[in-house]
């Protein structure tokens, strides 16, 4: 084999896709779980043409010793356990797979609204433990008439704006600094006024230094009372402490994650302490569908680099000029 590619995480039942194409492209493939460890991280990439990872950090010191590295391809949209700037030094292309998983994230969304807004969660327990008739137990407000907001109009937050059009909502504002066509019967806004008047929030969101705590304490006391935050995207989108005390303090109604700033989660949080509250793992992004179009999108940007291809998505793009 004339390569060498190397996956640093662990998490899919199979790499036959992997191996078949990446043979066929005269590379082999290996799978070396690194546990997140920097130290087993940098063995298992040193000499390594490309490397395959999802959510493994990938600082400087592990990509400097990538001494003939092409290719670093992310399984999933978000770059940020990448160094970037380091990779483009070195004339490593990084890419993402931005375009799978649309329809499962976008339904976490829909499905963590509306865990929240019946109350699923705390319902599903009292039942359990014999309750019932308890319809007035806890609040609840119709969604039909309220103002929805969607924070990032990507290929998820235009899925997730039209499964949830069919709720109701009397409005619907948008924030998202790129944005070129605002679609029709909705308002571009910028997002001080989008908390402002938006009973739910929707976070479509990649995270950067711009973006991350965009969702802090002065942004959530703005918030509407008995609104509704919704996380799909990343963890660092929200002050995690602000939200844990709005919703102590009931001035938020409820809020449904599906991602943390720390993963796992450290379940001694206040968050996880308050009812209103509905979680997943991660887990927006899965289902049998999505997982093969993942890992077949991704191996297929690591075979374009290897070829002498500029990939699909390539997210540290240089000029051939710059990077000479």
């Amino acid at each position: 084999m004339r390569y060498r590619a190397v996956m640093i995480d662990e998490g899919y039942e199979s790499y036959e896709t992997e191996a078949r194409l990446l043979a066929e492209a005269g590379c082999s493939f290996q799978e070396v779980p690194c546990d997140y460890d920097p130290a087993r991280i940098l063995a298992a990439v040193a000499g390594a043409d490309a490397v395959l990872l999802r959510e493994a950090p990938l600082p400087r010191t592990a990509i400097a010793a990538m001494a003939q590295g092409k290719a670093i391809v992310r399984y999933g949209a978000g770059v940020d356990n990448v160094d970037l700037d380091a990779a483009r030094e070195r004339g490593i292309k990084v890419a993402n797979v931005p375009d799978y998983g649309v329809e499962e994230v976008s339904d976490q969304a829909l499905a963590l609204l509306m865990a929240v807004a019946r109350r699923v969660q705390t319902r599903d327990s009292d039942v359990r433990h014999g309750a019932w008739n308890i319809a007035r137990k806890e609040p609840m407000y119709r969604i039909a008439g309220r103002t929805l907001g969607i924070c990032g109009y990507g290929r998820i937050g235009r899925a997730f704006h039209r499964k949830a059009a069919g709720l109701g909502f009397a409005r619907t504002l948008i924030h998202d600094p790129y944005l070129a066509n605002v679609p029709a019967g909705a308002e571009p806004v910028d997002l001080d006024r989008l908390c402002r008047e938006a009973d739910i929030i929707s976070l479509h969101m990649p995270l950067t230094p711009e973006t991350r705590h965009m969702i802090n304490g002065a942004r959530l006391a703005a918030m509407p009372k008995n609104g509704i935050l919704i996380n799909v995207s990343r963890g660092g989108l929200i002050d995690e402490d602000a939200l844990a005390a709005a919703l102590a303090d009931r001035s938020l109604f409820g809020a449904g994650l599906d991602v943390f700033e720390q993963e796992p989660p450290d379940l001694s949080h206040p968050l996880f302490q308050q009812p209103g509250v509905a979680v997943s793992d991660h887990t927006g992004w899965y289902s049998e569908e999505s997982v093969a179009d993942l890992q077949r999108k991704a191996v297929e940007e690591v075979v374009r680099i290897l070829e002498g291809e500029e990939p699909l998505n390539w997210v540290n793009r240089w000029t051939e000029k710059a990077a000479s």
